[in-house]
């Protein structure tokens, strides 16, 4: 019988949640006994597979593409798990909501921009009129707050999943910890 995959993906964000996830330290080879990764911005895989058992999502929906690319991830994963408090509530990326779209893009290329002070219009995807939490888009199975969530919450989340079970938070993670 194979092995459990498992995917993690970064949206809008910090990748501290990754960082997090990287802090089980020697625990990774635990994990990669029971799971095979087989997605992660951590490694070289440009295509999202077919069909993966978790994936970790990290970060906000703020823009067009990443719309797109999580209701892809959404259709080819069975439990999909918001992790760290911008996949939650959106966060410092939904900071910019009360300002708009074009006075958010003024102040960061115009106002900010030394060299050649421009708004892109291509390359950088365009920017939805607000920035929303992953279950704002589509089904969440799991939520793990924290910015970011302990290692050892995250562990704790993949080996109740990885042994077929729901993870029942508790105090193994807060908003904002």
């Amino acid at each position: 019988m194979s092995k459990p995959t498992l995917a993690t993906l970064w949206l809008d964000g910090c990748s501290g949640c990754h960082m997090s996830f990287l802090d089980i330290d020697e625990q990774i080879i635990t994990l990669a006994e029971k799971a095979d990764i087989v997605y992660c911005p951590l490694i070289d895989v440009k295509t999202f597979p077919e069909m993966v058992d978790i994936t970790l999502v990290e970060g906000a929906v703020g823009n067009k593409e990443l719309w797109e690319k999580i209701y892809h991830v959404r259709q080819h994963t069975k439990i999909l798990v918001s992790l760290g408090d911008c996949a939650v509530t959106g966060n410092v990326p939904s900071m910019r909501n009360p300002f708009g779209v074009h006075p958010t893009l003024e102040r960061a290329y115009l106002e900010e921009g030394n060299l050649f002070p421009q708004i892109p219009s291509e390359i950088v995807p365009p920017l939805l009129s607000y920035v929303r939490p992953v279950h704002e888009v589509v089904k969440v199975d799991v939520f793990v707050p924290g910015c970011p969530p302990p290692a050892e919450a995250i562990l704790f989340v993949l080996s109740e999943l990885l042994e077929g079970r729901l993870p029942e938070i508790g105090e193994k993670s807060r908003f904002g910890r």
